[in-house]
């Protein structure tokens, strides 16, 4: 089959650096212009059984197609009706670093009321797409197509349809980000994939639990978001009867999600699979595609003869789906598969040798260490792979070829005698001779153990089972030309390797790479004339789909030296892949988690060529984007009992907490606290504040204050430990813990020590105990709580300050 001649021209253009062009884009060589208008609204809109406000693009949730030719000039005006700014960003799409759309980094931001147009030359074809790079609008709808017909069409299929996929939430994407970072369990008791203890006794799945709490890890997550719908083309559901049979139908599927990714089945026979992130691919027959958030894939399904096809978009968790139907009759269902065994995957991570959890901040962010992160974090199994059945795996899969690391491969170098924790996270070389990659395998992989992980869970389908191990490589996907970048006859140019550990801490909802969020982390340097190789090395229990701004880069994969081109990666938990592409641009180019509630809460960085910052940026400080991620969110929770009332207020960002404290029960015992803390790192933090509490029974009227300062830990096992001591030198432990013992039932406990040597004169009070030379008082609580929405529980339980009682915990 030949195959687009956009694509041999892109591939040459990349490696030959044809595409710099000056800071200001014009259309010089009187290229036939190609014009769109857009308009950002904000309008009332009902995707998921209630009306709320959402943005629109022309009106519309997903936006308007843009359909251009290759080597037309694109002149797209984009106008902001809204009271907030915005900005669109042109996913995929190889342009001057101006045009690219990243709001404070490369453009200015769309201010309310006012029109930016944006224009550069269409060098390349295919599936890609447009979003808000400004904040979370991406959520609230400001996102839409784009196809890019090649010169001459060689593909050969009838018709054209374009499939964008999406989440919505009824809620704000502010409130949900606010929810993620407090920790609420709600989203997984709406999904039902909550993972109570209840639930894991009955499993068999006790052991692995307390593993997983020694590594303060609370059980398996598989995605963060409660969504009431998944959208084709806006709807749930959409239907295509104008296809009719034999017609062969390129569907160009776009995830166009904020934070879901999709597996894809199609019923009737397996589709072909001829294009990946807008380039062509060696045709291959794929039914169950794994689509990441951000990446775009070309199928050609053909209508049968009889019947509608159904292309079924499944969250990858399994919480919901979308179905398009093509062609007219009888349904032709695709295949359904089974949601994830959440059990048997923690069971069998329980059974292996693997620290999880690596930090997603540091003490020092400024020194990064990532060979002591890769070293220290993720997947060590013992020597027999202790607790898993290799009958069941499938060896003929695996790759018995070790990775050469990068910093292995520098000649003449005795890495196990080096100090990694000296080491800049970005090392240089002179390559000596070009790498063969036709034998170089860089996506670790422990193919086979998906079947075998799914051993004991129902299966709906003859289809493997699915898990965070199977399916995820991109060995299926091979170009149909050579993309290995040259490095020179004699190996001249320099190969800049580059290790990204991708860690996160699902506790304070806090993502990055290497230890460092993007607001503490410094821009990654690298040269016009280098060939830059990446490894991500996914340390968390997530997938991140990684995306590059302004090019294309080789995902590493058996096919070698035809490895495919792709603007997006995705890197599955605890697994690595590397990426490499030749630097060819100039400016400062985003790189980021496209998973939005990651991105910002951090896991992003800048690539810079280092080069003069275009004045016309001048106005828009680069800090405001780096700053994204560490705002600061806002939540709160009241306890109204019969016994007692509670208040607890938070502000808090990457470093800072600010906290208030207060108590009163209807025995008229008080207690009022005022703290500020600073996370040293992701579990240590110091804390100091004010203390109030009526200490005299006989007078709750007088008041005593005093200064606090000490430290809070988050320990193995999930326990928050407060150590401190106030102005009268009295220490006082506490350790407090909560534990989902049922679907929506929660257990909370705490115990508190103090201790009084008598350094300072008090009055005596009951529940102090005298103990000789010192006092010391004990106060302790349990309770439960039952969820009975995102924002209301019912509560119960006994403190021995306040006695028993019962009532309602609000959220807000």
């Amino acid at each position: 089959m030949k195959h687009q001649s956009s694509y041999f021209f892109i591939l040459t253009a990349w490696l030959a650096g044809t595409f710099f062009l000056p800071a200001s884009a014009q259309n010089t060589d009187n290229l036939p212009v190609q014009e769109y208008k857009l308009k950002i609204s904000k309008e009332t809109v009902n995707h998921a059984g209630k009306k709320v406000t959402g943005m629109t693009v022309n009106g519309g949730i997903p936006g308007p197609t843009l359909r251009f030719t290759e080597g037309e000039y694109a002149v797209i005006y984009v106008t902001n009706t809204m009271d907030v700014e915005t900005s669109i960003h042109w996913h995929g799409i190889l342009l001057p670093n101006f045009q690219d759309g990243v709001p404070y980094l490369t453009t200015p931001p769309i201010k309310p009321g006012t029109t930016l147009k944006y224009e550069f030359p269409l060098k390349q074809s295919g599936t890609y797409w447009y979003h808000s790079h400004t904040m979370l609008q991406e959520q609230s709808g400001v996102y839409g197509s784009i196809v890019i017909e090649p010169k001459q069409k060689t593909l050969d299929y009838d018709k054209d349809l374009v499939l964008v996929l999406s989440d919505w939430t009824n809620q704000k994407p502010k409130n949900v980000l606010r929810n993620l970072k407090r920790k609420n369990e709600w989203y997984n008791i709406r999904k039902n994939t909550a993972m109570p203890l209840n639930r894991v006794i009955a499993r068999g799945a006790l052991g692995a639990q307390f593993k997983f709490w020694k590594q303060r890890m609370e059980s398996v997550d598989i995605a963060d978001v409660y969504y009431p719908a998944f959208l084709s083309n806006g709807q749930s559901v959409q239907d295509y009867p104008e296809f009719n049979p034999g017609d062969k139908v390129r569907v160009r599927m776009i995830n166009a999600a904020a934070s879901s990714q999709f597996w894809l089945t199609f019923g009737g026979e397996d589709p072909l699979l001829v294009s990946a992130d807008g380039l062509d691919v060696v045709p291959v027959r794929h039914n169950k595609t794994f689509i990441a958030i951000a990446e775009t894939y070309d199928f050609i399904v053909t209508i049968p003869t009889s019947g509608k096809v159904e292309i079924r978009a499944m969250a990858q968790d399994g919480s919901g789906h979308s179905s398009t139907y093509l062609g007219q009759g009888e349904v032709i269902s695709a295949p359904v598969l089974p949601r994830p065994n959440q059990y048997s995957m923690m069971k069998q991570m329980g059974a292996m040798n693997m620290r999880m959890g690596a930090p997603a901040t540091k003490i020092n962010p400024s020194t990064e260490e990532p060979e002591k992160l890769m070293a220290n974090w993720g997947m060590k199994m013992d020597g027999d792979m202790k607790g898993m059945n290799h009958a069941s795996m499938d060896h003929s899969k695996m790759n018995h070829k070790k990775q050469e690391e990068p910093e292995k491969s520098m000649s003449g170098t005795d890495h196990s005698k080096m100090d990694h924790t000296k080491m800049n996270h970005i090392q240089t070389e002179k390559d000596s001779t070009m790498m063969d990659h036709s034998n170089h395998q860089t996506t670790e992989k422990m193919a086979g153990m998906g079947d075998m992980m799914n051993k004991d869970k129902p299966q709906d389908m003859n289809m493997p089972g699915m898990d965070m191990f199977a399916e995820y490589n991109y060995d299926y996907l091979k170009s149909p030309a050579k993309t290995t970048i040259p490095t020179g006859p004699n190996g001249e140019r320099t190969v800049r390797r580059i290790l990204l550990n991708l860690t996160g801490n699902m506790w304070r909802y806090i993502w990055s790479m290497n230890g460092v969020p993007l607001s503490e982390a410094d821009k990654i340097k690298i040269k016009k004339g280098e060939v830059v190789r990446i490894t991500l090395n996914n340390l968390t229990m997530m997938h991140h789909p990684m995306h590059l701004h302004g090019h294309f880069f080789r995902v590493l994969n058996k096919n070698g030296e035809y490895s495919p081109l792709k603007h997006t990666v995705n890197v599955a938990p605890m697994e690595k892949v590397t990426i490499e592409f030749d630097a060819k641009e100039y400016g400062d180019w985003f790189f980021h988690c496209h998973v939005l509630y990651h991105m910002m809460s951090g896991m992003a960085r800048v690539y810079s060529y280092d080069t003069l910052r275009d004045p016309r940026m001048a106005n828009y400080p680069l800090k405001k984007l780096l700053n994204e991620g560490n705002h600061f969110y806002s939540w709160g929770t009241a306890d109204v009992a019969s016994h007692m009332t509670h208040l607890n207020l938070v502000a808090s960002n990457i470093r800072n907490q600010f906290n208030l404290r207060a108590e009163y029960g209807w025995n008229k015992r008080m207690e009022a606290e005022v703290s500020y803390e600073r996370y040293i790192y992701d579990y240590f933090r110091v804390f100091g504040g004010v203390n109030v509490e009526n200490e005299r029974e006989d007078d709750p009227g007088e008041l005593t204050t005093t200064a606090i300062a000490g430290l809070r830990f988050l320990t193995p096992y999930l326990f928050n430990l407060d150590l401190r001591m106030d102005s009268k030198l009295r220490p006082q432990v506490s350790l407090s813990r909560e534990i989902m013992i049922f679907p929506r039932t929660m257990l909370h406990g705490a115990y508190e020590y103090q201790a009084d040597f008598g350094w300072t004169k008090r009055p005596d009070r009951e529940g102090v105990l005298d103990n000789g030379a010192y006092r010391q008082e004990v106060t302790w609580s349990v309770g439960l709580e039952y969820f009975l929405s995102r924002n209301i529980s019912l509560m119960g339980g006994y403190e021995n300050r306040f006695g028993a009682g019962a009532g309602l915990s609000l959220r807000f």
